[in-house]
């Protein structure tokens, strides 16, 4: 009976261990597959962004690049319309374009909309020309999903999970006219202070 006692002791101890490494081993995939967050510090307060690599891996990985690269710190947003977006993420407060890498490929082919809400890439009339400026959408900008308004679209690549107040707070800001370049850029300058990886 001891004898038998003793295994069931060491068979308990071992299911135990067992169960804490199978315990760890899905907390390890959780945390692997949890989708990156930025948070994003500017002068108005603090805006965090849920980013979706599995649906837009080469953007994702592109504005993390940046992100690490400090790249975004002391930007501003240039472009504020009401009822449609806030874009940022180019010019330093003087108004001066930063040097980026090479534009990336667009992916807004991948089934994600330009929802209130979400932020996709930039770009020229050139649909593969996306490099680091960035848009979060205020309305649902239908107009903006592939394959309007060129047959190509605006790529979404994550979603403001905190901060939508904030993103309105920009929006409200009053805006000027300078030149065509910058034709609704926030008289006080909304700046984005920092961004980084949760």
């Amino acid at each position: 009976m001891f004898k038998r006692l003793i295994i069931a002791l060491i068979m308990s101890g071992l299911f135990g261990a067992l169960l804490l490494a199978g315990n760890a081993d899905a907390a390890d995939k959780a945390a692997k597959a949890a989708n990156p967050v930025v948070v994003m510090e500017t002068s108005l307060g603090k805006i965090a962004v849920e980013l979706y690599p599995d649906k837009a891996p080469a953007t994702v990985k592109n504005f993390l690049d940046y992100v690490k690269n400090g790249f975004y710190d002391g930007t501003i947003f240039h472009r504020v319309i009401p009822g449609f977006m806030i874009q940022g993420g180019g010019f330093t407060t003087d108004r001066k374009q930063k040097e980026t890498r090479a534009p990336i490929r667009n992916e807004a082919d991948n089934g994600l909309k330009n929802d209130r809400g979400t932020i996709a890439m930039a770009r020229t009339a050139s649909p593969d020309s996306a490099t680091a400026q960035f848009f979060i959408n205020l309305v649902n900008n239908e107009n903006l999903n592939r394959p309007r308004p060129d047959g190509y679209g605006y790529a979404v690549f994550g979603k403001v999970i905190e901060g939508m107040d904030v993103v309105d707070k920009i929006a409200a800001t009053p805006t000027q006219r300078l030149n065509m370049l910058f034709a609704n850029i926030p008289v006080t300058p909304v700046v984005i202070t920092s961004v980084k990886i949760r």
